[in-house]
């Protein structure tokens, strides 16, 4: 298993400004955190008393509500983010081989980080774009017709910039 990098340290003080910008509105919770995790990366665990405090609710409710959602995390994840489909067009045209090259070039498996905090490798159900099959996502650019080549292709593209 791939260590993963521990956690840089959370400037709680940034995290207040942000919910300083949130006070006296209905139901802020959902947008709140999602700017904390656009600002910080993530949703750092020790700031959900503070996020809960300030909106009058307990911590648990906060926590209900963060890990309810699939778009919203509590660890930190890479600069890049790389989604494996595992859709059926994807499946039947050789996705599972292709999962298999980007661990072997990233160094990680599904749900991992790379210690540099560069990648978090991801599976997903369907990307949207069958005709294309087998697929894959870094941010918000999508590869199709994914070969070898190409998934060498595309880490090489990455390693330089």
């Amino acid at each position: 298993m791939v260590k993963q990098k521990k956690a840089p340290k959370v400037n709680l003080k940034q995290i207040e400004k942000i919910i300083a910008g949130y006070r006296g509105q209905r139901w802020p919770l959902i947008p709140m955190v999602e700017e904390i995790q656009e600002n910080v990366g993530y949703i750092p665990p020790e700031s959900i008393p503070v996020i809960a405090d300030a909106l009058g609710l307990f911590p648990s409710q906060v926590q209900a509500v963060i890990t309810f959602y699939e778009q919203l995390y509590t660890e930190p994840r890479g600069k890049n983010i790389v989604r494996v489909c595992r859709g059926t067009a994807c499946h039947v045209r050789g996705g599972k081989t292709i999962l298999k090259l980007v661990r072997q070039h990233l160094g990680i498996g599904e749900g991992e980080t790379t210690e540099d905090m560069e990648f978090t490798l991801e599976t997903v159900a369907c990307i949207g774009v069958c005709a294309l099959a087998p697929n894959v996502m870094v941010n918000k650019e999508t590869h199709g017709d994914m070969n070898p080549k190409k998934v060498a292709r595309l880490f090489e593209k990455s390693e330089k910039e």
